[in-house]
């Protein structure tokens, strides 16, 4: 009592600085007040906490000398219409307490098991139960949640609580079992009990008091193959969705890849960690040094990383380095090996590794960076195994996060900055990983604030790229209800060359300008299109009456020519005057029978200031739409209209592949505009190209599956190789 007295000091100890660090990180000026407000609360509270907590430890002794233990709940004991949910943050405190009860379980198991035993014998040989010893991890756990319950500290603060309450109580019961042990033999209960491992072939270790032999491997919790905790697999379906039933399914088909195919090299093409190992080796290392060779790893990474990484650092490589390192500190050379259960994470691990490195997704710098947590993603799952089990912890998150960011912002100027980002996460991650997964966390925070910014401008440039699409679609609306005017003034008649250019060309730029600045319901609009239809018209012969009228309109008529032409800007007086001019010499010549002279009279028009502004798109106004269409294109074209916004496309140009989001859709020209990763705009197309490009196979969606978080992905790639490595699928 006195032992965690004095470790639960260390705890309140650090609590006024950790707040204050956390303050200053603070993402804004209310967090940072809930940081400070919480340090008077917890001054507060402290000692309502310290009693309850030493309340509860001193009670649970009292209770196991009383022979008070819980009974062992059975499932046919549950009262399904009296169970409810789960809060979020329950669940979340829940999470806390069963990892730090996990650690010191797989960190203290000898202690433990041997503890269990001499704690048996007082309790009048009855077994205890996996949670009954009443200083064991869970219920030194338990007791400090149990005393922080009354205390309305909000998560954030109560899992910064646990993080210390783990750093100061929970790693330091190592010394304190290994003291209750020494008492007890010194009291002469079970003073020769020797920790072992009894194996039998194709079976899990299990513990055992052995009299006289010498201590092994301490026990490692390990799931049953095939099963989880929502019942079996189906290990020739496909890979499960629930995260422990795909971790549960792996376990199981490496154990009969195991037993079948233990020569064969695993998905990925790297050997198993066991090919490494001695032959005839029977003893297996011990967690702690298996732990002390990774550490020694992590150190020799740590070493001039900056310039490793630039080259990826491959599996196999890795594998061998451990055994080098396992074997050359081993206390028995050539006779140990890894316990199959570990050599299962190692291995499941390295084929994760192995998946990234072979990921098309994303760019060689970003799996080269990523490459380099292998031995602390080791590390983190042999400690944990909540990494492969739960979508939420914090080291899968921080890899499935930077993973996406190398595929969604690694765009030509966001390259050097992303990947610098990344390097200083891995760089972090390799010196500073010492098994308290908060660092994950705050890595995980502060990458995340990295490509928010990222993401912001992105946004900002598609954003700009999509106005700037929306004006576009705008003028060649309006271009092509100028083109179709001017193309019905036309039909029917033949008119002289500089009148038709006119009209074709120039007189379209001022209807267009006319209709966007003023409307087709406009005054100005009817008046410009009535003066297109008499350019026209003067251009053809007339009889008498025709040319009487001509002579009325022809004042009026240049007027308002002029008015366009001064409208669009990109005339001289002097160049509107000759053009007028000439357009009156051509008039006169076809009224006089003269179509020779007409034909000559040519008079040089600027440059389109429409086209000019239009720029490559001119040309989608001119695309010449197919005449028919497949069903299976029609039936494309339907489909197409429904997508979203945001969809991702894959493009094939021969060997190349181009993958770009559909950002924008034309309900007018019915184009389809696609951006990249960074944002820019790449290409716009009408949805009839589309649909074409699809059913020739140039051209589809991107799989659902691809946007899957990266360990999601290989999980599942995993699982479905193995499945037909183990004759499971086809």
């Amino acid at each position: 009592m006195n032992r965690l007295a004095e470790h639960l000091t260390g705890v309140f100890d650090q609590v006024d600085d950790t707040l204050f660090e956390c303050a200053e990180k603070a993402e804004n000026n209310q967090v940072q007040t809930l940081f400070f407000d919480s340090m008077r609360d917890i001054r507060k509270q402290r000692p309502q906490i310290e009693r309850a907590y030493h309340q509860c430890v001193a009670k649970n002794f009292e209770d196991f000398l009383g022979g008070k233990l819980k009974p062992e709940l059975k499932a046919s004991e549950l009262d399904a219409d009296h169970l409810q949910l789960m809060g979020n943050d329950e669940y979340e405190e829940s999470l806390l307490v069963t990892n730090m009860v996990s650690r010191v379980k797989s960190r203290c198991a000898q202690s433990l098991f041997a503890l269990d035993q001499r704690l048996a014998v007082l309790n009048g040989g009855r077994k205890l139960g996996d949670d009954d010893n009443p200083f064991g991890p869970q219920a030194i756990a338990l007791a400090f949640r149990g005393a922080l319950e009354p205390c309305p500290f909000p998560l954030r603060i109560k899992t910064i609580l646990y993080m210390l309450f783990d750093r100061h109580v929970m790693q330091g019961l190592d010394s304190v079992y290994e003291a209750l042990n020494q008492r007890l033999v010194q009291a002469r209960v079970l003073p020769n009990l020797k920790y072992s491992v009894q194996r039998s072939p194709g079976t899990g270790h299990s513990p055992a008091a052995t009299p006289g032999q010498a201590p092994d491997k301490p026990q490692t919790p390990r799931e049953t193959p095939g099963t989880a905790a929502s019942g079996p697999v189906d290990l020739a379906g496909g890979p499960p969705s629930d995260p422990g039933q795909l971790f549960s399914g792996l376990a199981a088909l490496l154990g009969e890849r195991r037993q079948h195919h233990s020569e064969a090299p695993l998905p990925g093409g790297t050997p198993s960690i066991s090919s490494y190992a001695p032959r005839g080796a029977t003893r297996t290392y011990s967690a702690a040094e298996l732990l002390e060779a990774l550490n020694r790893l992590q150190q020799q990474s740590a070493q001039d990383l900056a310039s490793k990484l630039r080259q990826p650092q491959r599996v196999e490589g890795l594998k061998a380095d451990l055994q080098q390192q396992l074997e050359s500190h081993s206390r028995l050379p050539g006779q140990q090996k890894l316990s199959d259960y570990e050599a299962d994470v190692i291995d499941l691990v390295g084929m994760l590794f192995d998946f990234i490195l072979d990921d098309d997704n994303l760019a060689d710098i970003y799996k080269t960076a990523l490459s380099h947590l292998h031995t602390p993603y080791l590390k983190v799952a042999l400690q944990d195994k909540a990494l492969f089990t739960q979508h939420h912890h914090p080291a899968r998150r921080l890899l499935n996060s930077m993973a996406q960011a190398g595929v969604l912002y690694a765009g030509e100027g966001e390259e050097r900055g992303l990947l610098a980002k990344m390097h200083w996460v891995v760089e972090r991650v390799v010196h500073g990983f010492s098994g308290d997964l908060l660092l994950f966390d705050s890595l995980l925070d502060e990458f995340n604030e990295y490509v928010g910014t990222l993401r912001h401008k992105v946004e900002l440039r598609e954003q700009r790229a999509v106005e700037a699409a929306k004006g576009r679609d705008k003028l060649l609306g309006a271009r092509q209800q100028a083109v179709d005017v001017v193309a019905r003034l036309l039909t029917d008649r033949e008119l002289p060359g500089i009148i038709q250019h006119f009209l074709e060309l120039t007189w379209t730029d001022v209807l267009v300008f006319v209709l966007l600045r003023h409307g087709d319901r406009s005054n100005e609009w009817q008046r410009s299109v009535e003066v297109a239809e008499q350019l026209a018209w003067s251009g053809t012969p007339l009889d008498a009456d025709g040319r009487a009228r001509l002579q009325q309109l022809r004042i009026p008529m240049l007027e308002d020519l002029r008015k366009g032409l001064e409208l669009l800007g990109g005339y001289h007086e002097d160049g509107i005057r000759r053009l007028l001019q000439d357009l009156v010499a051509c008039q006169h010549a076809v009224q006089s029978q003269q179509p020779q002279v007409a034909a000559r009279i040519n008079s040089p028009l600027p440059e389109s200031k429409l086209g000019e502004m239009l720029g490559d798109d001119a040309a989608l106004a001119k695309t010449p739409r197919p005449v028919s269409l497949s069903n299976r294109a029609q039936a494309l074209i339907k489909e197409l209209a429904r997508l979203e916004f945001g969809t991702w496309f894959e493009f094939i140009d021969g060997p190349d592949t181009r993958i770009l989001k559909l950002s924008w859709y034309s309900p007018t020209t019915r184009n389809y505009m696609f951006v990249d990763h960074s944002g820019q705009r790449v290409a716009i197309m009408p949805i009839t190209q589309l649909a074409l490009d699809m059913e020739q196979g140039l051209a589809r969606l991107v799989p659902p599956e691809r946007n899957a978080p990266l360990v999601d992905r290989a999980l599942g790639a995993i699982y479905r190789v193995l499945q037909r490595f183990t004759g499971r699928s086809a």
